[in-house]
């Protein structure tokens, strides 16, 4: 198999990203493929936020998983800075590859280069094998996650 190589996503890379949100139940019923302008803003509010990192992860030219990690400075544990991993996405092709876990690695190791201190993650109650996943990689369910739905 090729190598891997990481790196921050560019507008280019936005119809790969989006195919692999749409690419499941859940993603399905939120995603909409037909109109890219709602992402093509959302990619630039990402990139005019410091904070913000989406990289993709591409093999032989072609992108083939991404994330997004948040870098959140805060008052609570003494100061600390946390990161948030979001939307990891792997493509269909690769999955059970090993992909997801060199994604979710470079994403630990990139939040602690960043003086993080903490590293979280929701996965949806409804992907049980995600959050497997993620037990096997060293997360632990700690806490209980909440969200409220605003009217768009």
């Amino acid at each position: 198999m090729s190598p891997l190589r990481i790196r921050p996503a560019h507008r280019d890379d936005v119809p790969a990203i989006v195919a692999m949100l749409a690419d499941d139940p859940l993603g399905a019923a939120r995603e909409d493929l037909a109109d890219p302008r709602p992402y093509d803003t959302a990619y630039d509010r990402v990139q005019a936020d410091a904070g913000q990192h989406l990289v993709v992860a591409e093999r032989d030219g072609t992108v083939v998983g991404t994330l997004q990690l948040s870098i959140i400075p805060g008052l609570s544990r003494r100061g600390a800075t946390r990161s948030i991993i979001e939307g990891v996405r792997v493509a269909r092709e690769e999955r059970g590859s090993g992909l997801g876990t060199e994604l979710v690695t470079w994403a630990v190791e990139e939040s602690r280069r960043l003086g993080c201190t903490l590293v979280q993650l929701t996965s949806d109650a409804s992907r049980t094998d995600a959050r497997r996943f993620y037990e096997r990689l060293g997360f632990v369910a700690s806490h209980v996650g909440l969200k409220l739905q605003l009217d768009d």
